[in-house]
């Protein structure tokens, strides 16, 4: 008994893998959910998205799904980009006016003090 269904299930087995019959994966997974569940129903409804799905996008739910969030991702990705660049760009510009005002105000602040370095020695130099 053992042996002819082992005999059965090799034979079943070799059809689905030599002749090329690829919609096995798509059985799999109802069958899976029919076997752990009971529910039949909830299985053949799974089945049957799955089938309209690849229908309509000519890929199977779960490449669809898989795609799906990669370019979600990669449109965050670049939206979070954008952001740094303009963030980056901002802060430079930020520094460079801060490098330049600093400048100005040390110029200025040297102006002072060379105006009163010279009042101070015109003054020591008419008192002598």
């Amino acid at each position: 008994m053992k042996f002819r269904l082992f005999r059965i299930f090799t034979i079943m087995l070799s059809f689905f893998f030599l002749t090329g019959f690829a919609p096995i994966l798509s059985f799999i997974g109802p069958g899976v959910t029919v076997l752990t569940s009971g529910n039949i129903y909830k299985a053949s409804a799974q089945f049957i998205v799955n089938q309209r799905i690849e229908k309509e996008t000519g890929k199977n739910s779960l490449t669809l799904i898989k795609e799906t969030l990669v370019e979600e991702t990669d449109k965050k990705i670049k939206i979070n980009s954008f952001d740094e660049e303009l963030r980056q760009l901002v802060e430079t510009r930020i520094k460079m006016t801060r490098q330049k005002l600093d400048n100005q105000n040390l110029q200025k602040l040297l102006k002072k003090r060379i105006e009163v370095t010279r009042s101070i020695l015109d003054l020591n130099n008419t008192t002598q």
